[in-house]
């Protein structure tokens, strides 16, 4: 077998050695070469070379380019391709199965490196580190023109092996290098006895190590120190604890602080927080709670139960004495508030008490017994519920005189207000006129009239409507005015309880404030309860009121309506009938109005819960300007306006302009006035003569006699109900004068004469002592009296007057 396969390789050496008598062109060889392709012949792929003169099988080129990579270590892919003399992409495209096939060769950024060359390349930084004993790594990157992550990752696997070194922190260094920067971290650690943050240690060695290394050494990093010492920690080289990587408490230190805290508790039985931190305990109370389990943590300090039993046998000598304590008094500086207040929780005495409401704590650390409490609230009630009542009264009438600012001001007369308060008031049914004293009043009299079932409560419902804005601000005043401020009853506190006037009002922690601040909704809890319960008995009060007003202002009203027609027999008579017309206002519009103003003033107090007593006079009301302006102002705001309009008005020269005022303010009120008809001025007027008949019929004054005839006569002879003043008798006879014969006229005249004279002798002679004008005054009066009959039968007939 052997010998034919020597024979057939010397045909094939014979073979090539002759030579071809035929020769192939380049492009006859390349048409073969497709040729064979096309047949099959040639089945693998053939590329070219860069001369394009000679074919290579991918075999071939990957076996050149490991060929390359075994004799170098380290090529780059561009290299290769014009080594070999293939395009570069069928060489990046082998090398990557090259590299990929075979796990000793890598691939970095165009170069293809093998592990012998690393393997050189550590053997060399080993030598290099015996010189210098430390080396960058980011150094050896740069020298090899690539990464220093690449570099970090070949040497870490040969570390202990062909590199004798220690890679920290980017940098390797040799044992030596490492043992002796371990014996600096030791012996600048030692050296602590105080709690200390281990990156200020690390800088005063770095400056050591770089005059140790010279201008040549490089820099050494935090983390290698940062490393040594935590190995040299796990070694138990050093004693202490290590927090949060850098904070480092030595032994001997945390030894010390147990002995301070263990002193200072054993002494005083409780240790501030403050302490704590002075002594660099950060965690003071799960510190106290792992070393004294039967301790109690509070805001501020820690204490030993022997603190809570001190406390609660003074607090239990304060209840049990009806006094009060400050529990901060008996407790060290460095207690809190909050500290107190959580051990006055823990009291056993306060906890009873504080059940059985014996106690209070107020403030946070002020305990004081019910009793205590209970003396200086009782004292202060009584003089909160007089505080109230003198807030109500003054706040119905500050806010009603500030809402009257805008109205305008009324004249005040006081020459005739007080001619009108010394004037004589007369009954209802004595419709007597005066006949010189123009100022006096006349009685008006009184006549009937129907009234509608529930028109009164309605008044009353509407009247409440209407002032429904006032009622709801004097709720919203409730907790100002009518309750006491917290001034007063601090200061009503001091007066009980001298000894809290130290404390001072200003201070807010005071006893005096917390006091005062419980007590005040106390005191506004009993102050709405007197007040609910003065509303409750006021209702029934208020409803009567209404009811009383409502048939007062009927038949008043009325009257004044028909007083009123009998005015329009003297508008082409001015001056006659200003005088008329001021002698109505003052006489019958004064008493309706006066009436209607004291009754809405009542009525608002009532509803207010100001106490009223019940007025038991009947007689009507006499009111000067400055009280009816002052009772206007107490009402609310459109009221008031209304009610000053009225006063206005009053004060005036016309019945009209009263008349509609008075209806504008009997409608605000909610009253219902009823309009005068036919109906109701004939039942007027027959009830008006009647009792002007029987008057006449009975009046033994001379004088008096004069103006109620008038009055019949003007009943008999216009159907008006007229009401005049003395001054007024005269102009009043001479409208009647075409009325009446002239024997009847010249009786009237001549009575009205000698009426004028015994009059003028009677003001003449006032205030002198004379027989001879007391005798001309008799002879005067006696004349009169002798033609009273006559006068009578003017208006009576004969056998009435003669039976009179």
């Amino acid at each position: 077998m052997d010998d034919e396969l020597l024979e057939l390789q010397r045909q094939f050496e014979f073979a090539q050695q002759v030579k071809s008598s035929v020769r192939l062109s380049d492009r006859n060889v390349v048409e073969l070469v497709q040729k064979l392709q096309e047949l099959g012949v040639i089945d693998f792929d053939l590329l070219h070379t860069v001369t394009g003169k000679e074919y290579i099988t991918q075999e071939q080129l990957r076996n050149e380019i490991a060929c390359e990579i075994s004799k170098l270590g380290r090529v780059s892919v561009i290299d290769l391709a014009d080594t070999i003399g293939v395009d570069l992409y069928h060489v990046e495209k082998q090398a990557q199965d090259v590299v990929l096939n075979d796990p000793g060769l890598m691939l970095v950024k165009g170069e293809i490196i093998s592990q012998s060359y690393w393997d050189s390349i550590a053997e060399e930084i080993n030598e290099r580190l015996q010189e210098c004993s430390q080396i960058a790594v980011a150094e050896l990157a740069g020298q090899l023109q690539v990464g220093s992550e690449l570099v970090q990752s070949v040497l870490e696997p040969r570390l202990g092996t062909l590199v004798q070194a220690r890679l920290e922190g980017g940098q390797l260094y040799t044992p030596a290098y490492v043992a002796r920067v371990t014996a600096m971290v030791r012996g600048a650690s030692r050296g602590i006895f105080v709690p200390s943050n281990l990156s200020a240690l690390w800088a005063p060695l770095q400056q050591l190590v770089h005059e140790m290394n010279g201008a040549s050494g490089v820099a050494v990093e935090n983390s290698f120190f940062q490393s040594l010492f935590n190995r040299l920690l796990k070694e138990e080289e050093m004693l202490g604890s290590l927090r949060a990587g850098t904070h480092w408490t030595p032994s001997v230190f945390a030894i010390a602080q147990k002995e301070c805290v263990d002193s200072f508790f054993s002494q005083n039985s409780y240790i501030p927080y403050e302490t704590m931190q002075k002594l660099g305990i950060s965690q003071a109370v799960q510190f106290l709670q792992s070393r004294y389990p039967d301790g109690t943590p509070l805001a501020a300090v820690f204490i030993h139960s022997s603190m809570i039993e001190m406390l609660d046998s003074a607090t239990e000598d304060a209840i049990e004495q009806n006094s009060w304590i400050d529990s901060l008094s008996v407790l060290p500086s460095s207690f809190t508030s909050q500290d107190a207040n959580k051990m006055l929780l823990l009291c056993p005495s306060v906890q009873s008490a504080l059940k059985a409401k014996k106690a209070l704590i107020l403030g946070e650390s002020f305990v004081l017994s019910s009793g205590f409490i209970k003396g200086i609230y009782d004292q202060i009630e009584k003089e909160a519920e007089a505080f109230s009542i003198q807030a109500s009264t003054a706040s119905l009438i500050e806010p009603s005189s500030k809402s009257s600012e805008s109205t305008e001001s009324i004249p005040a007369n006081t020459d005739k207000g007080s001619k009108k308060k010394k004037g004589k008031s007369v009954s209802m049914k004595t419709a007597t006129v005066e006949t010189v004293p123009d100022d006096e009043e006349e009685a008006r009299p009184k006549s009937k009239r129907n009234q509608k079932k529930g028109k009164d409560s309605s008044a009353s419902q509407k009247l409440d409507s209407k002032a429904g804005g006032k009622k709801e601000s004097v709720k919203a005043q409730e907790g100002n005015d009518v309750i006491p401020p917290d001034e007063w009853v601090m200061k009503k506190i001091v007066d009980s309880v001298p000894e809290f006037e130290d404390d001072g009002m200003e201070n807010p922690d005071s006893i005096l404030k917390h006091l005062a601040d419980h007590m005040k909704p106390l005191l506004i809890s009993s102050l709405k309860e007197r007040r609910k319960k003065i509303f409750t008995e006021n209702a029934d009060r208020m409803r009567r009121l209404i009811d009383d007003l409502q048939k007062k202002l009927d038949e008043s009203f009325l009257n004044m309506q028909l007083y009123e027609k009998a005015l329009e027999l003297f508008e082409d008579d001015q001056s006659t009938s200003v005088v008329l017309h001021r002698h109505l206002l003052r006489t019958t519009a004064a008493t309706i109005a006066d009436t209607l103003l004291h009754g809405l003033d009542i009525h608002n107090k009532l509803r207010n819960g100001i106490e009223v007593g019940d007025s038991k006079t009947q007689d009507p009301l006499l009111l000067d300007i400055s009280e009816r302006t002052a009772l206007a102002k107490n009402l609310n705001g459109s009221l008031s306006k209304k009610a000053l309009a009225l006063i206005e008005a009053l004060e005036g020269k016309r019945v009209d302009t009263f008349m509609i005022t008075f209806r504008d303010m009997a409608e605000e009120s909610g009253l219902v006035l009823k309009k005068l008809d036919k109906k109701l001025e004939r039942t007027l007027l027959h009830s008006y003569r009647k009792d002007l008949i029987s008057q006449v019929s009975t009046e033994s004054d001379p004088v008096a006699l004069l103006a109620k005839v008038v009055s019949l006569l003007y009943i008999k002879v216009h159907n008006k109900a007229l009401q005049a003043p003395g001054r007024a008798i005269a102009a009043a006879i001479s409208h009647l004068k075409d009325k009446l014969d002239e024997s009847a006229y010249k009786t009237l005249t001549d009575y009205q004469t000698a009426t004028v004279t015994l009059l003028a002798l009677i003001s003449a002679s006032s205030g002198e002592e004379h027989d001879c004008s007391s005798d001309r005054i008799l002879t005067k009066r006696e004349l009169l009296e002798s033609q009273m009959p006559l006068l009578r039968t003017l208006v009576l007939g004969d056998a009435q007057a003669q039976q009179s």
